[in-house]
Order: structure tokens, then C-alpha cells, then sequence
């Protein structure tokens, strides 16, 4: 055992600092089971709200812009999505220091709670401060939830399934997209409902979700690695014990756990400065490259993705209530991305595939802009070209969340994940809806090009740093890849 000798090993302490260190094995030699299964829907379906939001935002523009509705402009449209964006910065800051004080678990009731009262009230807005303001509100609750439930992810998946897992379930975004095309295309449809009443009625759809959301949670466990650290040691082996009985009740077998022995110093709270010394000066490297991947990615998926419908009824004259049908084949590759190239992301390496998707992205985006430019493009052929684009941007994307959620200590995992969730989303995600929206405004090709442009740059610059200080994380438990503060 490290650190001093003690001459009663059976004592409570060491009892305690062995069970609490082989924790982390017990749950990286379970098999798949069906407790795996309810971890990746009642988390996954987070995401899925994330994309019905963003993609309602993007469908309802036409209708927002009516004078029948709200009747704001383009730009005004983008500035509420950027208040949708600014305010899961916020929320995820908030909330994922709460989530590594107060436990992953008990932040996602929270967290629903606001989504839903946010969402359900954006129905009532009546003008773009009110609008503007429940969207920001909306944003908070699902910021939240990114923190809490990509660390309990990490912590709750074996680690040889962890980096297709946690694509998986950050691709089913775009599942929540599809459903939110096919609502709108019967929601946004005036000949059932009016111009001002579809758009308010798409909003409740989100609430709805959400309570099913409410009963799946209540069958996932805190996360054993949290318990730990936090001097709940025998109620995490019971949690963790809960897990292998089911698992053996469902005819599985369990390998046996390598005996490791650390001396675990129980803590509360981590101060803030310890966080900043981890993230500037114990994993400088790990910092500039997990901002990299966000950065780009914020910016990419933000700037097209938002702005999607106005570019479908500015420049192909797409009606607003027809632009589900072009969101279904969009949100299709999307989805496929994540799940086909994700089991390559444990075989193949972290790395290489980091480096294929982002680049691929890039290029993939600056071809299409430079067809888009020479109008060789109708609003077919451009979904199109989006759709085989995104199939890679989809599993960069995650990859992103993945890379940034295992490269650092148990301790500080929500906060940092909130931390470069902010930072990336700030920086190259909440100005983007609205400085497309502006490009887009000007009717002008060669300024939508531009920004096309600048999102490729963006994504080929995050590859190339991939390709240079990228971690081959694949396979490797969490603990070793970051060494948590609390174990000596």
C-alpha cells in the first residue's frame, strides 16, 4: 500500500482505501448489460431535447418572422439563439460546479426542472426581450445537464466501450432533430394551425419529453467514483454491488478484480484554484487541445445549423413550413456519423479518428461553400452536401465532449467539462447564429461564403492540432489516464 506502513492492514481506514480504489476496476470489468442500456437511454434522451430545441429554433424562424407572430428579423431570429446558447454557457458554468460538489445525480432533477419550465414558457413569449429571455433560460437548464451527465457517462461506462458509447449518445441530437422536423412539419403547417399558434405549440412537444425524462432517471445510481472520493465508500460499493448482482442475474460472468491500493483522501469540494492548477499547469496540453476541438466545433455546427432554415427560404425560396423535410435527410447523417464511425474510436485510436473527422469536415464544408458560391446548388443538392458533411462534423463533434470528459481528474470532470464547454461555446458558438444571420441577411453569396470559409478553417486548424498533441485515451480506465487529486 503507498504511503506509510501500517501494522493492522484489516483496519477500517485501509478497509476503506482499497475498497474505494477498486471501485474503478469493478465497474471497468463489467460486460455489456441491460443497466448499460438504461444508463445510455435515460442520458442519451438529453441530447435528443438539445437537438428538438436547437432544431425547432432553426425551423420556426420563418414563422417568427411573420408579421402575423412575432415579426422580427433574420438578424433578430439569430440573436435569440444566441441568447439560447449564451445562457447553456452560463448554466453549464453554474451547474457544473454544483454537479462536482453536490453529486452528479441530484443536478439533473434540477436541471430538468428548469428545461422544462423554460421550454413550456417560451409559448407565451410575446415580443423579442421575452422570447430572448426564456430561450436563455431554456439554454441554462440543458447546459446544465451537458456536465452532469457526461461525467456520470465516463464514470459509469466501462472503459473499453466508453468512446463509442459517448458518441452514441451525444449523436442522439440529432434524433431529437428529426423529431423536431417531422413536428414541424405538421406544427408549422397553416393549414391545420396558424402562422402565431404552430410555433408556440412546438415548444410544449420539449416539456413533454422531459417528463419521461423524470422516470427514467430514477433507476440510474449516483456515480460510484463520486460516492468515493467523497467518504461514501460503503454506499458505493453498494451501488456498485447492485450493479454485478443484476448483471449476474442476468447470466453473465464477472472477471475478477486486480487488487490496487492507494491511500484515498476523502473530499467535499475542490477549491477552485486547485481546479485552475490542474487545467494551466498540471494538463496545459490537454487544455489547448480539448479548446481546440470545442472552439471549432461550436463555431461549425452553431453558424450552420441555427441559420439552416433562413438559408433554405432566403436563397432557395423554401417555405418555412416545408423545411422539416429538408432537416429529416440533414439530421439522418448526423445521427449515422456518431454511430457508424464511433466503435472506431476504441479500435482504430482516439487520435487518427479525431484527425479524419475534423479534417474531413473542413474540407467537406469549404467544397460545398465554393458550390454554393458558383450556384451550382438548389436546395436538394445542398442538403445534400450538408448531410455528407455533418455525417463527419456529428462524430468530430462528440469526439470533442469525449476528449474533454476523460482527460482530467474525477474531482474537477463537471466543471471542466463545463469550463471547455463555455469557453468553446463563447468563443466560436454564440456570436455564430447571429453573425450568419447578419451574412445571410445581405442576400450576398460571396458573405456566406466567407463564413463558410472561416468555419472550415476552424475545423482543419483543430485537426492538425489533433494530429500533434492528440491523447490515445482508447481503452485506458479513467483513473489512468487522469490520476484523481484525491488518491495518494
Amino acid at each position: 500500500m503507498e504511503g506509510p506502513a501500517t501494522p493492522n492492514s484489516s483496519s477500517p481506514d485501509v478497509r476503506s482505501d482499497r475498497l474505494a480504489a477498486q471501485l474503478p476496476a469493478r465497474l471497468d470489468r463489467l460486460p455489456w448489460s441491460r443497466f448499460h442500456w438504461l444508463v445510455v437511454v435515460a442520458l442519451g434522451i438529453t441530447w435528443i431535447l438539445d437537438g428538438l430545441e436547437v432544431t425547432l429554433a432553426g425551423s420556426i424562424a420563418g414563422a417568427l418572422r411573420s408579421e402575423q407572430s412575432l415579426g422580427l428579423s433574420a438578424s433578430q431570429v439569430g440573436l435569440a439563439n444566441s441568447a439560447y446558447l449564451a445562457g447553456a454557457v452560463l448554466g453549464a458554468l453554474v451547474f457544473g460546479w454544483l454537479t462536482d460538489r453536490m453529486g452528479r445525480k441530484r443536478m439533473f432533477s434540477v436541471t430538468l426542472g428548469l428545461y422544462l419550465l423554460a421550454t413550456a414558457g417560451s409559448a407565451f413569449a410575446w415580443d423579442l426581450p421575452s422570447f430572448a429571455v426564456l430561450r436563455f433560460l431554456t439554454g441554462a437548464g440543458i447546459g446544465g445537464e451537458y456536465s452532469a451527465i457526461n461525467s456520470a457517462i465516463q464514470e459509469l461506462i466501462p472503459a473499453r466501450r466508453r468512446g463509442w458509447t459517448d458518441l452514441a449518445i451525444n449523436g442522439s441530437y440529432w434524433a431529437g432533430a428529426a423529431m423536431a422536423a417531422g413536428l414541424s412539419l405538421v406544427l408549422l403547417d397553416t393549414g391545420h394551425f396558424g402562422v402565431d399558434l404552430g410555433w408556440r405549440l412546438t415548444f410544449f412537444a420539449g416539456a413533454v419529453i422531459g417528463c419521461v425524462i423524470i422516470w427514467l432517471r430514477r433507476f440510474i445510481p449516483e456515480s460510484p467514483r463520486w460516492l468515493a472520493i467523497h467518504g461514501r465508500v460503503a454506499e458505493a460499493d453498494e451501488v456498485v454491488s447492485g450493479i454485478e448482482q443484476r448483471i449476474i442475474a442476468e447470466g453473465l460472468m464477472l472477471t475478477p478484480v486486480p487488487d490496487t491500493r492507494v491511500v484515498v483522501t476523502t473530499r467535499h469540494a475542490t477549491p477552485l484554484s486547485e481546479v485552475f492548477r490542474a487545467l494551466v499547469k498540471t494538463y496545459p496540453q490537454r487544455t489547448i487541445y480539448g479548446l481546440s476541438l470545442m472552439i471549432a466545433q461550436a463555431f461549425f455546427y452553431n453558424a450552420i445549423f441555427f441559420t439552416y432554415a433562413m438559408m433554405l427560404t432566403d436563397f432557395y425560396a423554401v417555405p418555412s413550413a416545408a423545411v422539416g423535410w429538408y432537416i429529416l435527410p440533414f439530421a439522418a447523417g448526423n445521427v449515422l456519423g456518431p454511430l457508424i464511425l464511433g466503435r472506431f474510436f476504441d479500435t482504430v485510436g482516439r487520435r487518427p479518428m479525431i484527425v479524419l473527422t475534423y479534417a474531413a469536415s473542413g474540407v467537406l464544408l469549404l467544397l460545398t461553400g465554393l458550390a454554393f458560391h458558383a450556384g451550382l446548388l438548389d436546395a436538394i443538392t445542398q442538403t445534400l452536401c450538408w448531410s455528407v458533411t455533418f455525417f463527419f462534423a456529428s462524430a468530430a463533434a462528440s469526439a470533442s465532449y469525449l476528449t474533454v470528459a476523460e482527460s482530467f481528474p474525477l474531482e474537477i470532470r463537471a466543471l471542466a467539462i463545463a469550463i471547455f464547454y463555455a469557453l468553446g461555446t463563447g468563443i466560436g458558438g454564440v456570436a455564430a447564429p447571429w453573425f450568419f444571420g447578419l451574412l445571410i441577411e445581405s442576400g450576398s453569396r460571396d458573405q456566406v461564403m466567407l463564413g463558410y470559409a472561416f468555419g472550415a478553417a476552424l475545423m482543419i486548424g483543430a485537426a492538425i492540432v489533433a494530429w500533434v498533441i492528440g491523447l490515445d485515451n482508447e481503452g485506458k480506465p479513467l483513473e489512468e489516464v487522469a490520476r484523481p487529486l484525491s488518491w495518494n
